[in-house]
């Protein structure tokens, strides 16, 4: 028997119609094309726009200015042996020689004018009692330092005045200079902004995370090991797994009511301490370092295992000589990105406390801490004009610290990520 069927026809590749088709598909992946580039742009843009504004606001909170101040400490009988000013209670002996009073009256006497000691900052005479502890013979002869002035100054300096403090920085110009902020890197939290610093907060950020990548790395590993390689499957396996996946996804003050139910109230742990901050982003991290870990670990083709097996490897040796230091690249780079996240927390923190005004950087894990979101968070609800920018100040140090370290989180999976 023959087919009936009519053969069919080649298509037509020049006719009108199928051009038409022809161009309407390189249309519309040409407009994809398009939206996607757009969109990259527009993304690039606003990252841009972010990091110019803090950049404009901010960088004015890593600089101070300074007036120059003529001071005679021989005629204010300060009068300290040099033998104090070597020990540890330089600074007592200084402040209790009358130091901060013969600041004042020295510039009531060089600016009666200008508001004389209302021109200067509250710390202006730290800055000379740093002076006289470098140079002794200061309290014996006449000299000039160059001290900070007060906030509503500086920031007219900067541009951003009153007509009365404008008028104060034409009147002093020939005086004025500008100068890193030591303080700011230095000093911790002040009622005075042009005192304020970072220092205090930025510890209490490394406290604190030192004590969540202690906990949160090798529970989080260990975890994704054993679920990975030894647990069963069986319905209690698939119910953490379904648990750990949507404690990643739980928001972040649930962590923060938790450590305060747990550490603050059960267990009376220090309030406000790095210690505590540490154990509440830990909960909060540890999901994260399960899920990469275990995507890591099942990265590892099963070759390498039965390879390791053949040659008499126990399992323990599999594990731990084979399959981990392969899939540490991946465990390293969503532990980083991890922590990354912790450190830009605010909301855990405010539950535990973490929100004191804390004049001191602390020393030990248990003393009372804040961290560097929340300073941010401080910083941004006061009125004094001088703390806007240090407010964006301690924001690019922030974003400083983030990009390092997705920077790191980058170079550990190009350094050691194997292709297979």
């Amino acid at each position: 028997m023959t087919d009936a069927r009519t053969p069919e026809r080649p298509t037509d590749w020049s006719s009108a119609a199928m051009q038409r088709r022809i161009r309407q598909r390189y249309g519309a992946e040409q407009r994809f094309r398009l939206l996607g580039l757009g969109a990259v742009f527009l993304s690039a843009a606003f990252l841009i726009f972010l990091l110019a504004t803090m950049i404009a606001q901010g960088a004015g909170g890593f600089f101070e200015t300074r007036v120059a101040l003529p001071i005679d400490l021989r005629a204010a009988n300060i009068d300290v042996a040099p033998a104090r000013l070597a020990g540890a209670r330089a600074d007592l002996a200084l402040a209790g020689a009358g130091l901060e009073g013969a600041v004042d009256s020295a510039a009531n006497a060089a600016f009666p004018a200008q508001g004389g000691a209302a021109l200067l900052s509250d710390g202006a005479w730290l800055t000379v009692r740093d002076a006289v502890k470098r140079d002794p013979s200061l309290l014996h002869r006449r000299a000039t330092i160059d001290v900070p002035v007060a906030t509503d100054i500086d920031v007219a300096a900067k541009g951003d005045g009153t007509p009365e403090t404008e008028a104060i920085v034409r009147a002093l110009q020939p005086r004025l200079s500008k100068g890193l902020n030591r303080s700011f890197f230095t000093g911790a939290d002040a009622t005075d902004p042009t005192r304020a610093g970072i220092w205090g907060a930025l510890k209490g950020s490394l406290f604190t995370m030192l004590v969540t990548l202690g906990l949160a790395f090798p529970i989080g590993v260990l975890s994704a090991l054993y679920l990975e390689e030894y647990a069963p499957r069986n319905r209690w396996t698939d119910l953490i797994e379904v648990s750990i996946n949507n404690l990643a996804a739980v928001p972040s003050i649930i962590f923060g009511l938790l450590g305060l139910a747990v550490f603050l109230n059960t267990f009376h742990m220090p309030r406000s301490a790095a210690v505590v901050g540490g154990l509440t982003l830990a909960l909060m991290t540890m999901p994260v370092i399960v899920i990469a870990g275990r995507n890591a670990i099942r990265g590892v083709p099963p070759s390498i295992r039965d390879a390791a097996r053949g040659l008499g490897a126990s399992p323990i040796q599999v594990v731990f000589h084979h399959v981990l230091p392969l899939a540490m690249p991946g465990i390293l780079t969503g532990t980083i990105i991890g922590m990354a996240r912790a450190l830009g927390e605010t909301a855990p923190l405010l539950m535990i406390g973490m929100r004191a005004f804390i004049a001191a950087p602390p020393d030990r894990l248990t003393d009372p801490a804040t961290a560097l979101p929340v300073q941010i968070f401080l910083w941004s609800d006061e009125v004094a004009t001088g703390f806007v920018e240090k407010t964006s100040a301690a924001i690019i140090v922030l974003l400083f610290f983030l990009l390092a370290m997705n920077g790191i989180a980058i170079y550990l999976r190009n350094r050691f990520e194997t292709r297979w």
